[in-house]
């Protein structure tokens, strides 16, 4: 039971819903996570975020991905994780259980996925795809309301 609760735990991570706390040893539990993931695995990290997100009833008809594929990501990505806290980061994880709780697992997770996510992010594609919001947003309706907010549009 202990393990399914961290295996959510993890997942949680992954999904932005883990808690904001992190001290000293959380901190060098992130940097070791950051450290040791690879660019692979970072994307190992991204495929697997993607095929759990496009289960979600709203998103899944945009997805072709297969129960296969997902358990592909699935395997791959709990092979990264038994590998990033039981060998790569072991000493930095119990050092951050024992003195912050399983909750800083969570936090340091959080952040290799924020770190993951810029990877993709960063492909010019993405970014052209994401721009494409520009023109259908109201600028002069954003300029007013920062405008108010104090903020000098350049």
């Amino acid at each position: 039971m202990r393990l399914k609760l961290g295996a959510i735990a993890f997942a949680a991570a992954f999904l932005g819903t883990a808690p904001a706390h992190a001290g000293a040893y959380s901190d060098e539990l992130t940097k070791c996570l950051v450290a040791s993931a690879t660019a692979d695995d970072q994307k190992s990290l991204m495929l697997w975020v993607f095929s759990a997100l496009a289960l979600h009833p709203d998103i899944k008809a945009y997805s072709n991905i297969t129960s296969e594929q997902r358990d592909g990501f699935d395997k791959k990505t709990g092979q990264l994780f038994t590998r990033l806290i039981t060998v790569d980061c072991r000493k930095q994880t119990i050092d951050a259980v024992k003195h912050e709780g399983e909750e800083s697992i969570q936090s340091s997770f959080n952040v290799l996925g924020q770190v993951a996510s810029k990877g993709l992010f960063s492909a010019p594609e993405v970014s052209q795809g994401m721009a494409g919001l520009i023109k259908h947003l109201d600028l002069n309706a954003l300029a007013a309301v920062l405008m108010e907010g104090g903020v000098t549009p350049k």
